[in-house]
């Protein structure tokens, strides 16, 4: 019997330091070192994983379709002026809140009208250089911070990802890589962080049929298995600029919210407008000002305004 136990003990700590997140483990828990796993216990998560026992740990075992854990640096994201979760008492915080909550209202149905595939926001602009990655992130982190929500964000930019970059975390497969092989696992290309609530999808590889693969009837499977799956979740896309590629326009078609960020004082009316047009046929477009004045207690800062375009139910 002691012999079992110590496999049992050993698999455990090889499961565990092949970076394996065990279903029932409390990750806040403090470490018991007394307690000594049951072989029962070691057998049902590993029937979970699809490994046995007295089988050697691979790189080829299904323990890889379990999420991939990676740590975001909070001080980082401070210095960057990105929102950090555990500081939330900040202007850009606050800005946030305001931001999110309509768009949260109506992804979880408690807008003035449903809207199908509420929970699917797709973040973009007109132009390149507006701040909508850095609009898309911040919105990730504040919606993590809700008591009831849970959130993904998907970097949607095929041609030019750049949540990976901002986030200073490693390059890995992603959507496209689901889009191309259906038999591929969504869990496998997530990324798990520290941030409790929040993972991450990256965009994959390049590849050169990238607009035809989103507007694939892989990329509706996707959607809405995404929108479906977890009804407490909220899916923010990192998309394309609107007038610049056609991809944005594929995917907007499928979502339920839309967030333009606009750069102050920079982006034309125009440019506005024939953006808006593109994606008319969707129910909630929101528009978010960037790097507009607001004066505060320090004279004139930077800051983010909201709005609705038309077509919107969903008003706070």
């Amino acid at each position: 019997m002691s012999s079992l136990i110590e496999k049992a003990t050993l698999r455990l700590e090889q499961l565990r330091q092949a970076g394996v997140v065990l279903p029932d483990e409390d990750e806040r828990a403090p470490a018991k070192e007394a307690q000594i796993p049951s072989i029962i216990e070691v057998a049902r998560h590993e029937a979970a994983l699809g490994v046995r026992l007295r089988k050697p740990l691979r790189q080829t075992d299904s323990v890889s379709v379990l999420s991939r854990r990676v740590e975001i640096n909070l001080d980082a994201l401070s210095k960057a002026g990105i929102v950090n979760p555990k500081a939330l008492r900040s202007q850009l915080a606050d800005q946030f809140r305001v931001i999110k909550r309509p768009l949260i209202s109506n992804a979880m149905g408690k807008g003035a009208s449903i809207i199908a595939n509420g929970n699917l926001i797709m973040v973009t602009s007109a132009l390149p250089g507006e701040g909508k990655s850095f609009t898309a992130i911040n919105l990730a982190l504040s919606i993590a911070t809700e008591l009831d929500n849970t959130v993904m964000l998907v970097d949607a930019d095929v041609a030019r990802p750049s949540v990976l970059d901002m986030l200073n975390l490693p390059p890995g497969p992603g959507l496209l890589e689901l889009l191309q092989d259906e038999s591929q696992v969504m869990s496998r290309m997530l990324l798990k962080t520290n941030i409790d609530k929040l993972s991450i999808l990256p965009s994959g590889a390049p590849h050169e049929r990238a607009t035809e693969l989103l507007a694939s009837d892989a990329m509706v499977k996707l959607l809405n298995d995404m929108a479906q799956r977890y009804p407490d979740r909220i899916i923010i896309f990192d998309s394309p600029p609107l007038l610049l590629t056609t991809e944005s326009r594929v995917l907007a078609t499928h979502m339920g919210q839309i967030v333009v960020v606009v750069k102050a004082e920079s982006t034309l009316q125009q440019d506005v407008l024939n953006a808006l047009a593109m994606i008319e046929s969707c129910p909630v477009k929101l528009l978010v000002l960037n790097q507009a004045r607001t004066e505060s207690q320090n004279g004139y800062g930077y800051g983010y305004g909201y709005g609705y375009g038309s077509g919107g139910d969903g008003r706070p």
